[in-house]
Parts: C-alpha cells; structure tokens; sequence
C-alpha cells in the first residue's frame, strides 16, 4: 500500500540515482518526501544498477583520481562527443556543481574505489564506485530511508493531475488499485522510453525490433508522455540516445554493462557483408564507445562483427559471453554467417594499409593505415596471428534523449516558455538538455546527481516558503 499519509511536500517519480538524490536533498531540507518506483524492490534503481562510474570535475588529485580534470576541460569534452548540440549555461552549470557532487554523494554513503587505468583511459577524470552501480543505489536507499524518506516498490505513476503550470496530484497503481496521491511538489526522475519498442519505432521505424535494451525494462516514457501531453515543453530529438554496440547474443532487456564490448579499437568492425564501415580508432574508448549503437543500427540488419586476432585478445575487459574462435578467417567466416571470402578480402586490404608504429593501447597511439577507407585512425595492427576471433555485436541503447526542458533550478519549462509552478525534473527525463547527441562515458550519472539534488533543494524550499514543514531527522 501506499504509505499512511497521501498527501507529501515532495512526490519523486523513479528509484535511481536521479531520485534518490532528490529525495535525499529534500528530506535534508525538511521535506516529507514519498518516492513511488515503478519496478519490483530487486530490479529498483532504474539504469543506475548498470552504472560504474561517473565524471566530476575537480582540481587536483584525489585518494581515487589520478590528476585534476578542470571546468573548462570537461566543457570542451562535452562539447566534442555532443557536437555543441547542448545548452551551454545549464552544461556549465551542471559541471560546476559537479564539483561539490563527489564529497555530496560520499556524505550520503556511497564509496568509492581507486582509479582504474588501462584501456578505460579514465583514471582521471571518472570516480569508480566500489561494488558498482548497485552498491552505490544500496548506499543511497539506506541514508534515504534512515531519514525518513518513503519509498514504495511496484508502484507506477498511471496519471498526473496538472493545471496548467501546477502539479495537484499523482495516479500511482500499487497492489493491485489506484491510489490518488497529493503533494505540494513533484519531481519526475523516471528515466526515459527506450524499453517501449513501439514509441523507438516512431523515431526510428521497424529497425528497432532489432535493437536490444541494455538498461531497464521499466522505464517505458509513461510520465515523460504525460508530462509533454500536459503542456510540458518537450526538447531533444527522439532518434538520439546513449547507444552503444552489445553483444548480440545479449537478452532483450537489462543486459547492462557485461554485455558491452570494448575491443573495437583492438581490430576491424565489418557488417554482414564483411565491409568495414567506420574507422575504429578515431578517439580514445570513453570518447567514442557510445556512437558504435547508432553506427550499427545504420547497418542492414542492424548486426556487425568485431574481428581480431590473438595479439588482442588480454588487452580488453572481457564481457559475459566469450568470443567466437576459429584457426582461420575463412572458418571464422563461417561461424558467423558471413562469406568468407569477403572476409578475408577485408582483412588483406586492411593488413596492407597498416603503417608500422608504437602501439601503445592506452593513448592516442601513432599505430594507423594509409590508403584505405575508412581509415583507422589509432592502434591499427595487422590481423594475422592465430586464432582469429570475432564478437556478434547489435545496437545496445541504454537510455534516450528526448525529455523536459528545464531550468537551472531543474524547474520544468512550459511551452509558453513559464517555468512550472512546482514541477521539478532531474536524471534522463531531462539529459537532451545537456546531451543533444554523443556521450562521454560517466556524464549521465553527473547529469542526474546533479540536477536531483537541485530538484529536492529547490522543491522543499519552494514548500518551506509557503506551508513550513517538520524537520528532517
């Protein structure tokens, strides 16, 4: 059931990182705070259980970074993987609060574990959360509850009660009935759509049958349409989205991180009919890994295959399945389906474009070809020592971008351009404010601790201002 009171100061839609935050800040403020999580207790926490990492900046070393990662450099790195497609003033303010962002979430209990170098290349400028994205939202769940925060499980929101500019109450179905719940305030934190297949179909057409889900089964829009169908003004394109090339022997839904595969900066990435279509060592890994979902899907059949051979095979974090193994190409070929003379066709014309250099996997190395198309720009290597092996890879989305617009109170904007009464939003219901497109690794989780503790900051004090309320534990 839903909790004895149904009417809160602040109602959170969502159970990840995003809500957790607002909820936590809210509370903190002295706001009695509900947060209603669409999934089972076991599968809570949205795309946040699948998470590793995220980017702060900061300006010197830490116990867990290696070196500082300043403002301006962590602007110009948004600015490259998005294309300049974001919103400047709230990017820039969203990486200077990134920099309070890291001793917050300690202060809520979530730990962190040394800097990993290496292939990830983010040693830097990401913090690693030890044990992971579950242990983190375990963390969090734990200083929220010990607050007093309520948080029901299998709850969905089914309808929202909006006037105009003004949130009146939820529709949450739990239990098998529909309770209204009333709060003063509301902040929509329930991620994005990219697990209703039928709305990826409007932006993308029948090819995301083939697509495979990486994050959630839950977060299928629901609040997202009724926020925009309530006058909510929407931005983002809805084709655009964190997608990244997973193993296509992955399931359906909620793959997560294991199924990601990091070697193709290690080999050649060709299509069905054994073409190569990209170079594969344009940038470092963090910077380019979430493009390979888009460049997939715009292959036919939405399928591509990673080749490479031994000399590859330890210098990558392995994933769930193994790859597939053969003595030659040719037999290579043929486990995967492709013609094998058009894979060894490939490989020769590649292997014959390899300049000599000083491979080096953990920089922007001088390793590359000549006279070929596409090029590769980095760790080119020639393909030749046995035994050869390839990975089944199809696009992965993790999360999508189409969302709210807010502002820099993480405020929902109206069409009319007002922003919204009591109307907050925070995590990837609102990332196309910032990700227009592109991604760099650790940025969606900036994004939602971010802008949810301004969300809970700002919905208890707009309720403190005008019905004051008990004080938090």
């Amino acid at each position: 059931m839903i909790g004895a009171s149904t009417e809160y100061d602040v109602l959170v839609a969502g159970g990840g990182n995003a809500a957790l935050c607002a909820a936590i800040s809210a509370r903190r403020a002295g706001a009695s705070v509900l947060v209603v999580e669409a999934a089972p207790r076991f599968y809570r926490g949205g795309n946040t259980r699948h998470t590793r990492n995220m980017r702060c900046a900061h300006d010197a070393a830490t116990e867990t970074l290696s070196g500082p990662y300043f403002e301006d450099e962590f602007f110009d790195d948004l600015l490259r993987v998005t294309g300049g497609n974001t919103d400047e003033d709230l990017a820039r303010m969203m990486i200077a609060e990134s920099k309070r962002m890291l001793t917050w979430i300690a202060e809520q209990g979530v730990r962190f574990q040394p800097s990993l170098g290496g292939t990830l290349s983010l040693g830097r400028t990401n913090s690693f959360f030890l044990g992971g994205g579950r242990a983190m939202l375990n963390a969090l769940y734990r200083t929220a509850e010990s607050l007093g925060v309520e948080v029901v499980y299998d709850a969905e929101v089914v309808g929202l009660d909006i006037e105009g500019p003004q949130f009146r109450s939820a529709r949450v179905r739990h239990a098998g009935r529909e309770t209204a719940v009333r709060a003063r305030t509301f902040v929509a934190a329930s991620g994005g759509f990219e697990a209703n297949i039928e709305w990826l179909k409007e932006g993308w057409g029948e090819i995301a049958d083939n697509f495979l889900i990486r994050g959630t089964p839950y977060n299928r829009g629901t609040v997202l349409k009724m926020l925009i169908n309530s006058g909510v003004r929407h931005i983002g394109d809805p084709t655009q989205c964190h997608a990244v090339a997973i193993d296509a022997r992955a399931p359906k839904f909620d793959g997560g991180i294991i199924t990601r595969l990091d070697c193709v900066v290690f080999g050649i990435v060709v299509n069905k009919h054994a073409e190569r279509f990209y170079d594969e060592g344009e940038d470092v890994w963090p910077k380019r890994y979430a493009i390979w979902g888009r460049l997939v899907a715009a292959q036919p059949d939405q399928i591509a295959y990673i080749v490479f051979d031994a000399s590859s095979l330890e210098l990558f974090m392995p994933s769930l399945f193994p790859p597939v193994q053969a003595s030659t190409l040719g037999e290579l070929a043929g486990k995967l389906g492709i013609e094998a003379t058009a894979l060894e066709r490939t490989v020769a014309a590649f292997n014959d474009a390899v300049r000599p250099g000083h491979f080096d996997h953990t920089s922007l190395d001088d390793c590359r070809t000549e006279g070929i198309e596409p090029q590769k720009s980095h760790w080119a290597r020639r393909i030749e020592q046995a035994p050869f092996y390839a990975y089944p890879v199809r696009p992965g989305i993790t999360f999508t971008y189409l969302g709210v617009k807010v502002d820099r109170r993480a405020r929902m904007v109206m069409e009319d351009g007002r922003p919204a009464d009591n109307m907050f939003a925070a995590g990837e219901i609102m990332a196309g404010n910032v990700l227009g497109q592109g991604y760099a690794a650790g940025i969606g989780m900036t994004i939602g601790s971010v802008f949810g503790r301004i969300a809970g900051r700002e919905a208890a004090a707009l309720v403190s201002s005008t019905c004051p309320s008990s004080e938090a534990a």
